[in-house]
């Protein structure tokens, strides 16, 4: 595995996204508003042509031409992070499911909380989407790119975010 960590930068329509990774493996991308951005280092070398299939997909998303990413990724995380961050890539385009519904998914009832601290720590949003995923009785949560991000994302898949609050206007899963 190389130590050279790759990055590239692109504008979209919820601002500057970073992109980074190695080896042909795309493992974060951040938010400009991220607390948990990253300040790219002197070390770091920018290279979009590693990043080509990253920024053609999402620009696909962006141009509602692609509602399914296929991407070579690594995720690093927990066991149970992982598990979380595998429920929220089955949440289909345009629909979604509550902290609980992850959690009884995985066989975990009582760890709401649990999936919502995996769900804040996803480095791939958008790609991983974790802006598909509400809180209890249908509300709106914090959001690693800004509450006012994931309402465009999910307006941008066609889910009204003011719907949200009355789960007969809601999709979720059978």
């Amino acid at each position: 595995m190389s130590d050279t960590l790759l990055y590239w930068e692109m504008e979209s329509p919820v601002g500057s996204l970073l992109m980074g990774g190695r080896d042909g493996l795309l493992e974060f991308l951040h938010f400009p508003k991220s607390a948990r951005r990253r300040i790219i280092g002197a070390e770091w070398k920018k290279d979009q042509a590693a990043f080509a299939p990253v920024y053609n997909q999402l620009l696909a998303y962006f141009a509602k031409e692609l509602t399914e990413f296929d991407l070579s990724y690594q995720l690093s995380g927990t066991d149970f992070q992982q598990s979380v961050w595998r429920q929220l890539t089955a949440i289909p385009y345009g629909m979604v499911r509550s902290y609980g519904d992850i959690a009884q998914a995985l066989g975990e009832k009582g760890a709401s909380r649990a999936v919502g601290m995996a769900n804040n720590a996803n480095p791939l949003p958008i790609i991983v989407p974790c802006h598909r995923v509400i809180g209890a009785n249908s509300k709106l949560v914090g959001f690693g790119g800004g509450l006012e991000t994931k309402i465009w994302l999910l307006e941008h898949e066609g889910i009204d975010p003011r719907s949200l609050n009355n789960p007969d206007q809601m999709t979720l899963f059978d």
